[in-house]
């Protein structure tokens, strides 16, 4: 408490409810938030092979984001004292004591449970399920186990993320098939060309904190390799969804042209760091999120059409 000049003891400023909401607004990570739901819709699509009900769409991108906010909460609750010892992260809300470790937890547990019930009672278990596991591998599996151990954290942490697909294709047909499989190994394999150029952005940082991220542990040309390797592999299992899942013009075109840009940005990566000249690994981070956004729009955009 606050002691003014005149002596007296000054209350200290409740923060405002506007304020309070957006910072646990915060802890979901609205942004994560956005490319997972990205992932979603565009395989009901597809899994209907035409336009979903609207209301099992809601309902899934309800009980999606609710699931995606959970795991993230939960992740935020668990790394606020890495948060607190990197520049990227020094201001989330519980690092700046917006929001309390109490409060967080218990946001975390009832964002996770209600997204599992929702999701159960509103298109089916397989989706329910799926979710529940979503948020134990993000959380026990990546959070908990691999994040501070290893250098291929994001690897297989990553999987976390692949979910969505599988969620959104159970979520219309009951059932799942070689189909979101495919889709998931996609978006397994697309995870680590995404991740580790923004942990080369930041590597100060994860050194810092003592996370052997693979961008803070090994040199620019080790890293540019694996974000060819890996890209190179992302586009490949993209192609094997034209076969598997009898996809069209529109899909094919895009995976292709889509495809080779984020491949030659990985390229150019490798390419600087060999060089020895300055990199712009951001490049490569934002190729890959607006690749995979314009795939899987035409994931939806195909089904639709009839070549």
């Amino acid at each position: 408490m606050a002691i003014t000049e005149t002596g007296a003891r000054a209350t200290p400023t409740r923060p405002s409810l506007g304020r309070t909401v957006r910072a646990y607004v915060q802890l979901t990570k609205p942004r994560v938030l956005e490319l997972l739901l990205v992932t979603t819709i565009p395989v009901m699509f597809l899994a209907e092979q035409g336009l979903p009900d609207l209301w099992l769409i809601l309902a899934t991108v309800i009980g999606g984001a609710a699931s995606a906010g959970s795991a993230a909460a939960f992740n935020m609750y668990l790394d606020r004292d890495i948060d607190a010892r990197m520049k990227r992260t020094v201001n989330r809300p519980l690092v700046t004591g917006e929001v309390t470790p109490r409060g967080a937890l218990i946001f975390s547990w009832t964002l996770g449970v209600g997204s599992v019930v929702w999701l159960w009672l509103t298109t089916n278990w397989v989706a329910a399920t799926l979710s529940a596991a979503a948020i134990f591998f993000y959380v026990v599996i990546y959070t908990i186990w691999l994040k501070r151990r290893t250098e291929q954290n994001i690897v297989w942490g990553g999987i976390a993320g692949c979910f969505p697909v599988i969620i959104g294709w159970s979520a219309v047909t009951e059932s799942l098939s070689w189909t979101p499989f495919i889709l998931f190994l996609l978006v397994f394999l697309w995870t680590p060309p995404h991740y580790w150029p923004l942990s080369m952005k930041y590597k100060g940082d994860y050194e810092e904190a003592e996370v052997p991220m693979l961008g803070a542990t090994r040199d620019g040309i080790q890293v540019g390799l694996q974000v060819i390797l890996y890209a190179w592999a992302t586009i490949a299992s993209s192609l094997l969804l034209i076969p598997v899942a009898g996809m069209g013009l529109v899909y094919t075109v895009s995976a292709l042209v889509f495809g080779g840009w984020f491949i030659y940005e990985s390229h150019v990566l490798y390419a600087r760091a060999v060089r020895g000249e300055q990199i712009e690994p951001m490049r490569v981070f934002h190729a890959s999120i607006t690749y995979l956004t314009l795939l899987f729009v035409a994931i939806a955009i195909d089904p639709l059409l009839p070549f």
